[in-house]
């Protein structure tokens, strides 16, 4: 069923910035009129200035003018041995920027999960925590 947004976070794979880790995550963002935009984790020497994969697929999405109701779903995908789940900084920011239920496909190459951000960050802290 998400074959195709797991075939193109895998080829977003292929173009991150590893230097430190060697651990590679790509990302893809399917909106609603079929839309893709792919992520790929890339580090820094100083290692908090990294942007993780999900984070560059879903700014390049809101960048381009789409919103939470605009996303279908999202994958994260490894080469790992486990699934890569997002960080928490990316839950924090998936949790603003899409839906609670929207799909969120975590896979690599022998395995996946189909989960959401509900589900990764239960008791989030969001604007109406202000």
């Amino acid at each position: 069923m998400y074959e195709e947004i797991i075939e193109k976070a895998f080829n977003a794979l292929e173009n991150a910035y590893v230097p430190y880790s060697n651990y590679r995550v790509g990302a893809c963002v399917l909106t609603t009129d079929g839309k893709h935009f792919i992520g790929a984790n890339i580090e820094n020497a100083s290692y908090g200035l990294t942007n993780c994969a999900e984070r560059n697929a879903i700014f390049q999405t809101y960048s381009n003018g789409y919103r939470k109701e605009n996303i279908e779903a999202i994958a994260i995908v490894c080469e790992g041995k486990t699934l890569a789940t997002p960080c928490g900084a990316c839950r924090q920011v998936l949790d603003e920027l899409i839906e609670k239920e929207t799909p969120i496909i975590l896979s690599n190459r022998k395995m996946q999960k189909v989960t959401n951000i509900k589900e990764l960050l239960p008791y989030a802290f969001g604007k109406d925590d202000l």
